[in-house]
């Protein structure tokens, strides 16, 4: 069989690579609804130490008769001066920065298992 091959350009249904990419884009997807996710509730920004401790209920109750936000100042001044306190004896002892951060975090620990920061 005689092939011959015209200089004129071809002007078939051949598709290429490029054409095949461009139908297969161009095709409509078929609508699937979207899988909804479960409604959640809103998160609750509640205290989780509310109620641990010795001291919890002396410090709910102060909360509540003072206010929030002046409680909340009583108590960022009662920390500082807890860290002053504590960086005061880590000078005088010769402990470093590592050993300070560490008691820092104990007392915190030890605020949180009293009920200091219900």
């Amino acid at each position: 069989m005689a092939t011959s091959v015209s200089a004129s350009p071809f002007l078939g249904t051949w598709i290429g690579e490029d054409q095949a990419m461009f139908h297969a884009k161009a095709a409509p997807q078929p609508l699937v609804p979207a899988k909804r996710r479960p409604v959640r509730g809103r998160p609750m920004m509640k205290n989780v130490n509310e109620g641990k401790g010795i001291f919890a209920p002396v410090v709910v109750s102060t909360r509540n008769i003072i206010g929030k936000k002046t409680f909340n100042q009583l108590r960022g001044k009662a920390i500082a001066l807890h860290s002053q306190v504590i960086t005061e004896f880590c000078k005088s002892i010769g402990a470093d920065s590592k050993q300070r951060q560490g008691l820092i975090r104990l007392a915190k620990k030890n605020g949180e298992w009293l009920g200091f920061l219900a």
